[in-house]
């Protein structure tokens, strides 16, 4: 096959449409088609079902994309491996994790990271959804789920645990739970159904001292994300648990019940088995690990 109609294609399998191709390639939509349509004509077979809304690969074009995917993303393998420093940490470093912990205890601490490491550029995804490090989705993942890919290398970091939380206006206005069964007198902010949180239980508050059998409370609100939650319980809305890394954010709010526990989640560190010997992997995971060891989650 022509190795740049194969650029081309698998760019605008990736782009779903020939203009967004061509602004990505740099090159015309008209550029882009000719190139489609000249592979097309090569391998005997329609690659692309075209329509007003864009392109859909075909069954044939999955399997060719399939294919391209894999090529491309070993290629960036090896760029990497011939080109990076193994003395000096440098490049490219894309980093997923969950929005909740991203957004607070993650990003807080990228800029003594990357004053260590001018050299390493890094871009930082936050989705609750798992991206497939292992097709470098991105290179490093931090997940608070066990990584169940055989080609992956993991690292442990910690385990992370809820503490329950009110702010001081609702403690003034309701008073201090004194047991687990006082919460039944309460008001509770937790996960709603539309959230994917990482461990099963996490709504335990609902039924922590109530009765074997019994009907779960009845939450006072449903938020779909930790940081939503965190957000709820500090405006005086009611009760809420919160994991080990929002201790900070929490500061002014009053912790209450400390022998409630909800389950634990195990945090991992996440990477291909290709970059076990990156230089700027290794920059991370280390970074991280020292972070976690000073106590600063």
């Amino acid at each position: 096959m022509d190795w740049d109609k194969l650029r081309v294609f698998h760019a605008v399998a990736d782009a779903g449409s020939f203009t967004h191709a061509g602004e990505t390639l740099h090159l015309s939509q008209s550029a882009v088609s000719r190139q489609i349509s000249g592979l097309e004509e090569s391998l005997n077979v329609a690659l692309f079902h075209r329509h007003a809304r864009g392109l859909i690969l075909t069954e044939q074009g999955e399997i060719l994309y399939r294919t391209a995917h894999d090529v491309f993303a070993k290629l960036a393998q090896v760029e990497t491996s011939l080109t990076e420093s193994r003395e000096r940490p440098s490049g490219s470093l894309k980093v997923t994790t969950t929005v909740a912990f991203g957004s607070v205890w993650l990003t807080s601490r990228m800029r003594e990271f990357i004053e260590r490491y001018p050299e390493i550029d890094v871009s930082v995804v936050l989705a609750d959804t798992e991206l497939d490090i292992a097709m470098r989705q991105a290179d490093v993942a931090i997940r608070m789920t066990p990584p169940v890919q055989p080609d992956l290398v993991r690292r442990h970091l910690l385990t992370l645990r809820y503490h329950v939380y009110a702010s001081p206006d609702y403690l003034e206005a309701r008073g201090s739970p004194r047991s687990a069964e006082d919460l039944d007198d309460h008001d509770l902010i937790v996960y709603g159904e539309d959230a994917s949180p990482p461990v099963d239980g996490l709504n335990w508050l609902l039924d922590a001292g109530r009765p074997k059998g019994s009907p779960a409370r009845r939450p006072v609100l449903q938020v779909n994300s930790i940081y939503g939650i965190y957000r709820a319980v500090s405006s005086g809305l009611g009760i809420g648990a919160l994991p080990d890394y929002m201790s900070r954010q929490a500061a002014e709010l009053v912790e209450i019940l400390p022998e409630l526990r909800g389950p634990e989640i195990e945090l991992f560190f996440a990477y291909p088995e290709e970059l076990r010997n990156s230089a700027r992997v290794i920059a991370f995971r280390d970074f991280l690990l020292e972070k976690m060891a000073e106590g600063a989650i």
